[in-house]
C-alpha cells in the first residue's frame, strides 16, 4: 500500500533502540525507552501560507531525524509501525558522520 501524507505532515520509520546500555548492561524488552530517532519514509506537498501559496517542507523521505518523545501519532501500514506528525514535531535532521556512522553500524 502507498501512502501520502497530506499538508506539512510527514511519515516516520522509529529507528530501533539500544539493545546494551553504555556500561555494557543488556537492556530487556519492558525497561526500554522508545527511540526518537527515526527515518522520514514520505512527505506531504507542504502547507499553505497566508496568500494561498503552497510552502514546501524542509524534509526529504530518507532524512535522519529526532522527534520528542511523545510526537506524532502511531499507525499500523502493512504490517509496519510508523509515526505521523506534523513538520514542526520534528526537532531536526542528523547529518554528517553521525548518521552514517549508525548507519554501518
Amino acid at each position: 500500500m502507498k501512502f501520502r501524507p497530506l499538508h506539512d505532515r510527514v511519515v516516520v520509520r522509529r529507528l530501533n533502540a539500544e539493545e546494551k546500555s553504555s556500561g555494557g548492561i543488556i537492556i530487556p524488552d519492558t525497561a526500554k525507552e522508545k527511540p526518537m530517532e527515526g527515518e522520514v519514509v514520505s512527505v506531504g506537498p507542504g502547507a499553505r501560507n497566508e496568500k494561498g501559496e503552497i510552502v514546501p517542507l524542509d524534509l526529504k523521505a530518507g532524512d535522519r531525524i529526532l522527534f520528542g518523545k511523545w510526537s506524532g501519532t502511531e499507525v499500523k501500514l502493512d504490517g509496519e509501525e510508523l509515526l505521523i506528525m506534523k513538520e514542526s514535531d520534528v526537532m531536526g535532521v542528523i547529518e554528517g558522520q553521525a548518521a552514517a556512522k549508525k548507519k554501518a553500524a
